[in-house]
């Protein structure tokens, strides 16, 4: 049964909203679906092109929880190892029309317009990498695009992961940036699809499931959190102009970019 999320109030304390990406803006895993480009421009091989498939067939029929998502972890790790990062980025930019747009949710695109008409930051905050993140975050508008981290050297990816975007990781990130940005996180919003997002939920005042899978809907019927089920995949290009696209994209890039220095910078002085 869906049920209606709270109001979005303009206002108040500064607030934020804070989307998960696949399943909840995408109607696909954004990581899965560039298997194909990656493929053609020999980044990876057949055997991977289907398994890529077939998980993408187990994420949309269940979900994923935390073996699959720890598992998913260590084979893109080793997957990504050596690849080329500028020739990634330029893959993604080539593809992005044809592979993302088709599969955007147009439920996603009206509620990401509503908070930013009432003046709240859109950020999108995902498991996907950050090459992949950004560019579909820009194509959105929205204010930041956070995603799991590679560490690159020489140009190229070492499959060490700096940050992973993922469960308890996600509410660090958002804390940190309310911390560096004013949010008043109870006055803010998260939207997600997975219960393994449970941590992101639980630090905002307005928690949103969405598409949710069977552990976070029985989750949020516990606790009285609104569930929306998004059904309406549309093109992105029809919604947004070249010229908000550019823009929106200069200021996602360069959020991105500083904040994953400072996390950088944090976690190799932990080691160090």
């Amino acid at each position: 049964m869906t049920e209606s999320a709270a109001p979005i109030v303009a206002g108040g304390p500064k607030a934020a909203a804070f989307f998960d990406l696949d399943k909840t803006i995408l109607a696909k895993s954004s990581s899965f679906a560039f298997a194909r480009p990656f493929y053609k421009e020999g980044l990876i091989g057949r055997t991977d092109v289907i398994r890529s498939a077939y998980a993408q067939f187990v994420y949309l029929a269940s979900g994923a929880d935390h073996d699959q998502m720890e598992t998913m972890r260590e084979y893109m790790s080793k997957l990504v190892t050596g690849w080329d990062a500028d020739k990634v980025q330029q893959i993604v930019g080539e593809t992005l029309d044809d592979i993302v747009d088709p599969m955007v949710y147009e439920e996603a695109v009206q509620l990401i317009a509503e908070h930013k008409a009432a003046g709240h930051d859109v950020i999108i905050i995902s498991s996907s990498g950050t090459d992949i993140v950004e560019p579909i975050g820009a194509r959105l508008g929205a204010d930041l695009a956070i995603g799991t981290q590679v560490a690159i050297e020489d140009g190229e990816y070492t499959g060490e992961i700096i940050f992973y975007a993922y469960g308890p990781n996600k509410a660090e990130a958002m804390r940190s940036l309310a911390d560096e940005r004013g949010y008043d996180l109870p006055s803010s919003y998260a939207y997600s699809d997975s219960h393994t997002d449970a941590p992101m939920l639980e630090v905002v005042g307005h928690p949103v499931a969405v598409n949710p899978d069977a552990e976070l809907r029985k989750l949020a019927g516990e606790r009285g959190w609104p569930i929306r089920d998004f059904a309406k995949p549309v093109a992105m290009r029809e919604q947004t102009t070249k010229r908000q696209a550019v823009a929106a994209g200069a200021g996602v890039a360069i959020g991105a970019v500083a904040l994953g220095i400072t996390w950088y910078a944090r976690r190799r002085g932990a080691r160090a």
